[in-house]
């Protein structure tokens, strides 16, 4: 017997022997031989693993499968990708083009070297090209040379890299420049236009080109029709898609069912029902509409709220003896109940079992929903019965609107029955869940109920004191309930339910309803206690101080805020400046005001108003001033102690006494002040500006020396 060779998986095959130093080309990197190499040995994939075809459910992780996304690849990279899908001399270009960065001599000078650039490498090169300066530079470089002329394909790629780019207006001169260069443009390169636009939603834009069409005798086929006017109908241009049909007629071209289906979609969406069934009418001439363009044409309807035009499409559906399908059905009945008919709803959910359609979970939660605001919910738990008699499994939100609607009803007992069932199924209820459930105990007042119901739902794993400052939130929303979220906090606190956002919540809802009184003692309450106040705390109760009146204590909250490093609420500061304007501290009041304007993004318009007031007081023109006023009248800010307080300050500032007068002369002559804000305004005009005056006095005195002589002789003029 002869020896049998050895098994082929010991000998390499496909050795690659290298003698030397071999010649450099385009496509090969130098290599220095000498090197004796097995490219499957001498690379080995280290990571390639022998794929398992056991899989174990229970051990599946959905995160895990999920294979998380690559880094963005640096721009070099990038390249390298590109540049394997080029051929050599397009790489050529295109790495020209990343070196250089620029357009400039460098780069001509790398395309001068290569013999002729042809049509089909200009295309190539562009649809790969992000730069739309050095794209157009190449693309007119290319055309001068000698004896070269673009074709569609390089037109057609430079259009794309326009557009890509986003330049699409100049896109839009590719057909101009096509005509220029001896290359009238043809369907083709407007279609590519048109498609560009579509795809962005730019109707004006569409309408542009279609414009430019007729301009240069190109007529549109009817699917490109179709796409001018659809993009003109799904961008709002209806009256300019009626236009474009009406050119359609001209051209003598025959309608198709999706011609007609976009012009009566753009028709229910513009709420002109009449014309489209005028429409509908001559499309059954042509062809019978089927259940998915009467679905399209409600679906639009209901986007638009107009209930009674969807049943008006689903008679002529019924009269064309379209069966409708449970996406038809479903559609209308959700949009039914969201339009508040809820029992017609009811009426086609009824006729849907009737035919033995299946029925989605999401048409018994718009049912149970409409039945609930309506008060009805006796109808919505049957229908709860009879979605779990169908085979489902009520969702939470199903839960939640049922538990909402039993509290609405006084039937906290049942609606407890069913937060019970939300737990048992592991529905993980939330805050909607309880919420109307902890209401219809406070206005039971059953607070020892409310309390224990609390306890409850900590034993699950809720958060107690978050859920509690959303529940003041939503009760002190309305006026006549803040007096009785007060009382059911005097009863939580008993039971060290208490933290500083709902005392900040009661305290802002105490001033908003003017018991200014009650705030100071909650917050009084809170100062007493282990709390620290926060920012919130103290802008609300700045607010409350100034209402009484106590402006020192005001600042003293301004300041506490202040060494929290934070800044007042708008309502603290448009209080704080209201306060001080009214007891003539003007300049403290106006450097709150340049503090609000520089540091808050919403600041009052007022405060804006106040700045150019002063400044317009350098006129010294009372008419100026004034009409600085009106525009601010006119822009719905009202004149009060602020306003006012500008003007005196900008008229002791850089004007006189006598023009100060002159504005608030012409401000009573507008009905803008009284006979009795007048006086008030000039004498505090009068002692603010001897205040000035007095600073500047002082300011001099302080200047050359001479204060100190001065008190020496006890003069008047400086304070003891």
């Amino acid at each position: 017997m002869p020896p049998q060779p050895p098994p082929p998986t010991t000998i390499p095959k496909n050795f690659n022997i290298f003698y030397g130093h071999r010649k450099t080309t385009q496509n090969r990197p130098t290599v220095r031989g000498g090197s004796f190499s097995n490219r499957q040995t001498l690379y080995p994939n280290q990571n390639h693993q022998r794929a398992t075809t056991n899989f174990d459910l229970e051990k599946w992780n959905p995160e895990q499968s999920v294979s998380t996304p690559s880094p963005r690849p640096s721009p070099s990279e990038h390249y390298f990708s590109v540049a394997q899908t080029l051929s050599p001399i397009a790489r050529y270009i295109v790495d020209s083009f990343r070196k250089h960065k620029h357009w400039g001599p460098p780069v001509v000078a790398d395309l001068n070297k290569l013999r002729r650039v042809t049509p089909k490498l200009v295309a190539e090169v562009l649809k790969v090209q992000s730069d739309p300066v050095i794209s157009s530079k190449f693309f007119h470089w290319a055309g001068k040379q000698k004896g070269y002329k673009h074709d569609f394909a390089s037109y057609n790629a430079f259009s794309y890299c326009l557009n890509r780019n986003n330049q699409f207006r100049a896109a839009d001169q590719v057909p101009e420049l096509m005509n220029m260069q001896g290359k009238p443009p043809t369907e083709k390169q407007f279609e590519i236009l048109i498609r560009m636009h579509s795809d962005a939603n730019r109707g004006l834009r569409v309408f542009y080109v279609y414009e430019k069409m007729k301009k240069f005798g190109v007529k549109p086929r009817v699917f490109l029709y179709n796409r001018i006017m659809d993009t003109l109908v799904k961008t709002n241009h209806f009256d300019l898609s009626m236009s474009v049909y009406n050119d359609f007629k001209n051209d003598g071209l025959m309608e198709e069912g999706i011609t007609f289906m976009i012009l009566i979609k753009g028709l229910c969406k513009e709420g002109r029902i009449e014309e489209a069934l005028k429409l509908l009418n001559q499309m059954r001439k042509l062809c019978k509409p089927d259940v998915f363009a009467y679905t399209a044409m409600i679906r639009i309807l209901i986007s638009e709220q107009n209930l009674d035009g969807c049943l008006r499409i689903w008679g002529e559906m019924e009269s064309d003896n379209v069966q409708p399908d449970a996406m038809a059905y479903t559609t209308l009945i959700m949009g039914l109940c969201k339009g508040n008919r809820v029992q017609k709803g009811y009426e086609f959910f009824k006729d849907m079992k009737q035919n033995r359609y299946l029925i989605d979970r999401a048409i018994y939660r718009s049912l149970i929903e409409g039945f609930v605001n309506e008060g009805k919910i006796g109808m919505a738990c049957d229908l709860l019965k009879d979605l779990i008699d169908s085979g489902y499994r009520a969702d939470l939100m199903i839960y939640n609107h049922l538990i909402k609607g039993l509290c609405n009803m006084k039937h906290v007992n049942k609606a407890l029955k069913l937060f019970r069932v939300t737990i048992e199924e592991d529905l993980q209820p939330n805050f909607d869940t309880v919420n109307p459930i902890l209401l219809s105990y406070v206005e039971l007042n059953k607070f020892d109920e409310f309390c224990k119901f609390l306890e409850q739902i900590q034993g699950l794993g809720f958060r107690v004191m978050d859920d509690l400052v959303k529940f003041f939130s939503l009760l002190v929303e309305k006026k006549d309930k803040v007096l009785m979220a007060l009382e059911v906090f005097d009863n939580l606190k008993q039971k060290g339910y208490f933290n500083v956002p709902i005392y900040n919540i009661l305290i802002h809802a105490l001033y908003e309803i003017k018991e200014v009184k009650k705030a100071l003692t909650l917050f009084q309450e809170l100062m007493e206690s282990n709390m620290e106040p926060d920012s919130f705390t103290y802008s609300n109760v700045v607010s409350c101080f100034i209402e009484i009146g106590d402006i020192h204590q005001a600042c003293t909250c301004y300041n506490k805020i202040k060494e929290m490093s934070l800044l007042p609420s708008v309502d603290a500061y448009v209080s704080l400046v209201k306060g001080l304007c009214k007891i003539g501290e003007i300049d403290a009041a106006f450097v709150l005001i340049r503090e609000c304007l520089g540091n808050v993004e919403n600041a009052p318009r007022k405060f804006m108003y106040t700045l150019r007031i002063i400044d317009m007081c350098r006129s010294n023109d009372a008419k100026k001033v004034m009409d600085v006023i009106s525009e601010m009248v006119e822009d719905g800010c009202r004149v009060d102690d602020v306003i006012c307080c500008a003007v005196i300050s900008g008229m002791c500032r850089y004007g006189t006494i006598e023009e100060g007068r002159k504005v608030f002369l012409l401000m009573r002559e507008s009905k803008m002040v009284t006979k009795s804000d007048l006086v008030v305004y000039d004498d505090l005009l009068v002692d603010h500006t001897k205040k000035k005056t007095a600073d500047l006095v002082l300011s001099g005195l302080k200047f050359f020396g001479l204060e100190s002589k001065l008190k020496a002789k006890g003069s008047k003029l400086l304070p003891s």
